[in-house]
This record gives C-alpha cells, structure tokens and sequence, in this order.
C-alpha cells in the first residue's frame, strides 16, 4: 500500500533523514517527497509511503510523531508518484488534446495538485454553471458563486452560505483561480484537507494563467 503524507517538520539539516529512520523502523519506505511549503524555520513536506499489506496507516502516524516537533498534516491512500513537472506536463496534455481540451484540464488537475476533485465554473446572468469537472467532481450543474467574478487565486470559506452542505459535512477545503478571465474559474476541492497552503494556492493560479493562454 502507498499512502501520501502531509507532514511538518523542522527546516534544518537531517530532519528528513530522521523522519525516515523513524518511518523505516515500522516497516515503511520513502519512495519521493515534495516540499509545498517553507518558512520560520518550518518545513512542509509531500512524502510517499510505501508499508507493507496488512500494515495499519495509523502506525506511519506514530512513528513520524515519535520525532520532536514533527507533525502529520494528513494521510491518504495514494497511487503514483509524485513529480515536480507535473502541472507542466498537463498543460502540454492539454495542449495537445484533438476533443474537449477543458474537459482535460479539468480531470488532470487532481493529480497535478493532489486534489479530490476539480470544476470549472463560469457565471451567467443565472450565477455560476458548471462547464466541466473531473470523475470525482460534485455532479450539479448549478453552482450558487458569489465569490465570481474572481481576480487572483484564493480559499474559499468552506463555512460560506454558498457552500453545498455535503460540501461542508465533509469539512472540504476550497481553492480557486481565474481561468483566463474573473468570470471563469477552476474550483478544486479537498473532502477532509490539509487545508491548502499559500504555495499551493500559488501553483494553482500558475497552472490556471499557463493553461488559459493554450484554451482561450
């Protein structure tokens, strides 16, 4: 089984060195890692975990938390690896697509961004629509969005009105980005966090602005 890791650990020379001793010592290898966010002495970390059958995930959680001033962000099933490319990697699917080319973006950026699922809404005189979504995505056409027309990529407040209430049962992190105009938008979502970090929300408006440029 591979599972994904979100953890925080110190920025200091060896830390990721300690982390993988105290993981290797309940039967689990780092097979890659990604760092998503780094300040005041802070580092946070992407890590693939591969454990044996049978391995309870429970026991990656314990073992990284053994560590002084270690914590585990979040923990899910994953499949994959992750790769630093990979948003550039979509753009150029995208690129390449002969069909939908939004309907590609839409179901390549919850692995690009490690994310449940993704939509792209665009407002109307009725409010927000959906034009496409990933396999994962809430199905409803309608979208109730007053945070449209959007002019830089953000989080949403989960807590917000407009929120679908399975949305909010399901405590689901929001972010979003202008996809070549402040009418139209990606909407990605993440059921149960990590809540997304300033980098990651970063990296979504980079994909969005690069992507635009190829659709529109």
């Amino acid at each position: 089984m591979s599972y994904l890791l979100r953890v925080q650990l110190p920025d200091r020379p060896g830390s990721l060195g300690s982390l993988a001793v105290a993981l290797g010592s309940v039967g689990a290898d780092i097979v890659s890692f990604d760092v998503v966010h780094r300040s005041d002495g802070i580092v946070v970390d992407d890590l693939v975990v591969d454990i044996a059958p049978g391995k309870l995930p429970d026991t990656l959680i314990t073992a990284a938390e053994r560590l002084t001033d270690v914590h585990v962000d979040s923990i899910r099933p994953f499949s994959g690896l992750l790769d630093g490319h990979r948003e550039l990697e979509l753009v150029d699917r995208v690129a390449g697509a002969t069909n939908d080319r939004v309907q590609v973006l839409a179901e390549g950026v919850p692995k690009a961004m490690r994310v449940a699922w993704c939509l792209v809404i665009s407002l109307d005189d009725g409010g927000g629509y959906r034009v496409a979504g990933s396999d994962s995505a809430p199905s409803t056409r309608r979208i109730d969005a007053p945070w449209l027309p959007l002019h830089g990529p953000s989080t949403l407040d989960v807590e917000a009105p407009w929120v679908p209430e399975l949305w909010r049962d399901l405590d689901t992190k929001l972010a979003a980005a202008p996809l070549g105009s402040p009418t139209r938008a990606l909407l990605v979502g993440r059921p149960g966090g990590p809540e997304f970090r300033p980098s990651e929300v970063a990296r979504l408006g980079f994909l969005a602005g690069v992507v635009a440029t190829v659709l529109f």
